[in-house]
């Protein structure tokens, strides 16, 4: 098992290949901007939970989502054509996270992961520009929503939530498309799901994943601030 140094600055992985069967690749370091943006660059995310050390993973095989294969039920195109919800980019982003963190928080089941520790890293990676919330309201009430990554044309999903049913699928559609007119070619979503499986994510080997990641990479991001473009088509 590779120990990470918290004392080193130069923020050093091993190559994802070399985890454990369960994605399993390191233990330890901390949660400041460089290392995580490292991690992210190199196919490697930390998710542990309260009272554990850091944990650094790259599961086999990875969820992935391409923008252009999102599949949208006829159910879910009626409510994003009913003018139901709202949808922005980056108006509450530690309000997100913190829902995120909630009871309905995913992964529910490996406890609190989302930690404070795991949302002040997250607060300045949006203060920095690198993390990015998309938010679905109701009435002027934040109703879902999800936060990620973005990196090259990569967007890294974190987490989503739901207080009403469809608002976290809403803004994964509409989120996604806006990421697709910029350009972004990949949303990496982590771990497998049977919820986001019925959205059009798949599961690929992280080998294939590391080459993907590679190329996406390579290719220009948004650098403007995140705002829906005035024409985006809601069906």
């Amino acid at each position: 098992m590779f120990l990470v140094n918290r004392h080193n600055n130069e923020f050093h992985f091993p190559p994802a290949e070399h985890a454990s069967r369960e994605g399993l690749l390191a233990v330890g370091g901390d949660l400041q901007p460089g290392r995580l943006l490292e991690a992210y660059r190199r196919g490697i995310f930390p998710w542990y939970n309260e009272g554990q050390p850091i944990l650094w993973w790259s599961p086999d095989p990875r969820a992935v989502l391409f923008p252009e294969e999102m599949n949208v039920s006829r159910s879910l195109r009626k409510t994003l054509r009913s003018g139901k919800f709202q949808v922005t980019f980056d108006r509450c982003f530690a309000d997100v996270v913190r829902a995120c963190a909630g009871p309905r928080r995913k992964y529910a089941d490996h406890g609190t992961w989302i930690t404070q520790a795991m949302r002040d890293a997250y607060a300045e990676l949006h203060r920095l520009g690198f993390a990015h919330s998309v938010e679905t309201w109701h009435n002027q009430h934040l109703v879902g929503g999800m936060y990620g990554v973005a990196l090259g044309s990569v967007f890294f999903g974190e987490s989503m939530f739901s207080h009403m049913s469809d608002a976290s699928k809403v803004a994964l559609v509409r989120g996604a498309r806006q990421l697709q007119r910029w350009g972004y070619t990949l949303i990496d979503c982590q771990l497998p799901s049977a919820h986001l499986e019925l959205m059009g994510a798949r599961a690929i080997s992280r080998a294939d994943y590391l080459v993907l990641l590679h190329d996406a990479l390579a290719a220009p991001g948004h650098d403007n601030p995140w705002r829906f473009d005035s024409d985006d088509p809601i069906g």
